[in-house]
């Protein structure tokens, strides 16, 4: 899996000019499922974003996470982040995984932030064309692939 993990003081997906999900102050989570991917990668990757560092204290020092932030989360489906642009102009879309099995990894995936966070999670519209809208604070953005591990 890979996510691109953005800080944000708001953030919000629209479907359809209806806004399915919003959040305020913590993280915006855009997740890639890989067609080999499994609920392991879901698991390091949760427990990854939660411990990150990245929120200040009051000190103004990166030295909170999420977790201890009491911040919320958004976590949108993006199977672009797998994109493969070795060749050409085109993308190729091979290394992302098939709706059938991205989404209860997608799924799971909510259900164990969840857990951790303690409190339900927003999300966007598994498969739907979305609009995301953010403020990023900082900003501070990571990327995370549950396949470099690091």
């Amino acid at each position: 899996m890979r996510a691109v993990v953005q800080r944000v003081t708001r953030a919000s997906v629209t479907v359809d000019g209806d806004v399915v999900g919003a959040i305020e102050a913590g993280v915006l989570v855009l997740l890639g499922v890989a067609a080999d991917d499994t609920a392991d990668d879901g698991a390091w990757l949760v427990d990854k974003i939660t411990k990150q560092r990245i929120f200040e204290d009051g000190d103004g020092r990166m030295s909170r996470s999420l977790v201890e932030a009491e911040g919320e989360a958004l976590v949108v489906s993006q199977f672009t982040l797998l994109a493969s642009t070795r060749k050409g102009t085109k993308p190729s879309w091979h290394r992302a995984a098939p709706p059938e099995s991205a989404v209860p990894l997608y799924e799971e995936f909510v259900q164990r932030l969840e857990g951790i966070l303690g409190r339900p999670v927003a999300t966007g519209r598994f498969g739907a064309m979305m609009e995301v809208s953010l403020v990023n604070d900082g900003p501070v953005t990571l990327v995370l692939d549950s396949r470099l591990r690091e």
